[in-house]
């Protein structure tokens, strides 16, 4: 990932437009770390950016788990309010100088109404899992996709998550398969990484 180059994306920016990219990727393929070495980079070329990690924005367990649906649906169509994000996220993230989002609080299982600032110019940044989704692919100007096998990705759990195997086979990973086999993101991505 060190060698990826984000020069041509840099001289868009630069030229003081909003730009949106999304670095999509299935679980533990290295969003994050992207992330991460992408805002040490924006902080030295001195460009405005905002990230956002769609986890933040999942609801409340009562409208993910045990909801009558099989698990990989609950997980790829009811972890987030779809359609609510498009409208009062995605529509929002070029025109307006802020937006309202709820942010999921994991310990409380509750959500937060918070206001963010968003940059006159400059990068925003969406980091999560299964971005190229018919409801939002349209609202970036640039897709990152993150690939990495299974075995690998799973190999980077958590020793306590990787004793639940069949959550992984019932829930994520026949979400990820219909993910990857419905909405072809390595196809229609700008770049694909290799992790």
């Amino acid at each position: 990932m060190n060698d990826f180059n984000f020069s041509n994306l840099f001289a868009l920016v630069k030229s003081g437009q909003r730009s949106i990219l999304a670095i999509d990727g299935l679980s533990r393929s290295g969003k994050t770390t992207l992330v991460g070495e992408l805002s040490t980079l924006l902080e030295k070329e001195n460009i405005e950016f905002t990230i956002f990690h769609i986890d933040d924005h999942i609801v409340k367990r009562s409208q993910r788990y045990n909801t009558g649906f099989e698990e990989w649906y609950e997980y790829f169509y009811l972890q987030w309010d779809v359609d609510g994000l498009r409208k009062n996220f995605f529509e929002k993230l070029l025109n307006s100088n802020h937006i309202e989002l709820p942010f999921y609080d994991d310990k409380t299982d509750e959500l937060d109404t918070r206001t963010i600032k968003l940059p006159k110019g400059g990068l925003i940044v969406i980091e999560g899992v299964f971005l190229q989704r018919k409801e939002w692919k349209d609202f970036y100007h640039n897709i990152i996709f993150l690939d990495c096998a299974r075995n690998k990705r799973f190999a980077r759990e958590s020793e306590a998550a990787k004793l639940d195997l069949v959550k992984f086979e019932k829930r994520y990973w026949k979400a990820e398969e219909y993910y990857m086999n419905t909405f072809h993101p390595l196809k229609n991505a700008d770049t694909v990484i290799r992790t």
